[in-house]
């Protein structure tokens, strides 16, 4: 049988937001650690997902984190440091153990903001893409306004993909209660630019939200 072309995908995106600790092990038997509680805050918004790594938690253990016929596929993981008198696999059987007891009694979506930057960009993932890779460092070394950035990022969006920012953006902002905290969360999401002059940066969101639903009909 032929290994599929990812066959740890759901796992390496679980393992990469560990960055957290520095790719440290933190959980417990009893207790979730900083990364794994917010990869399952995601997974409350699509339970699939976590059914999904525990599988593929199943399926690694099962084949053997050594076998040459995975190998290629478990160089794509990030690496978990294990604490000491632990193995990487005890420690994957730890994860699979709580992501059994969450699909066994599945958790109401939280309604709090994200806590670590890797969940922020799970939870606006075309927001994180618009911000991060057309309003970034050096922006002025390719646009000359912020108009122009964003409808080089219209240019090549989907309708889908327009609506989707919009709706994150609704969500980021309602998330976002103070001016602090939205400045923060931007900047986490790759905005590494002041909002135009004159624009306070919720408004020029809001406006960013216009005017990327008002794009396929124009």
């Amino acid at each position: 049988m032929t290994p599929s072309n990812d066959r740890f995908r759901e796992l390496r995106q679980l393992l990469r937001s560990y960055e957290v600790t520095g790719y440290a092990f933190d959980d417990t038997e009893d207790r979730r650690g900083a990364a794994l509680s917010a990869y399952l805050r995601q997974a409350a918004l699509d339970p699939a997902r976590a059914a999904e790594a525990a599988a593929e938690i199943d399926d690694l253990l099962k084949t053997g984190l050594f076998n040459d016929y995975i190998a290629d596929d478990v160089d794509l993981l990030p690496h978990i440091h294990p604490p000491h008198g632990k193995t990487v696999e005890s420690c994957l059987a730890v994860i699979g153990g709580h992501l059994r007891q969450f699909l066994a009694k599945p958790e109401t979506p939280s309604q709090s903001p994200p806590q670590t930057a890797w969940e922020w960009k799970e939870r606006f993932p075309e927001l994180s893409h618009l911000l991060g890779a057309y309003f970034h460092q050096d922006f002025s070394l390719e646009y000359s306004s912020h108009r122009e950035a964003l409808d080089d990022y219209a240019s090549d969006a989907s309708e889908s993909d327009l609506r989707q920012v919009a709706h994150e953006i609704d969500e980021f902002l309602a998330l976002n209660e103070s001016d602090k905290l939205l400045k923060n969360s931007a900047a986490t999401l790759g905005l590494s630019i002041l909002p135009p002059q004159g624009v306070r940066l919720r408004q020029w969101l809001a406006d960013v939200r216009e005017i990327v639903l008002h794009k396929p009909q124009g």
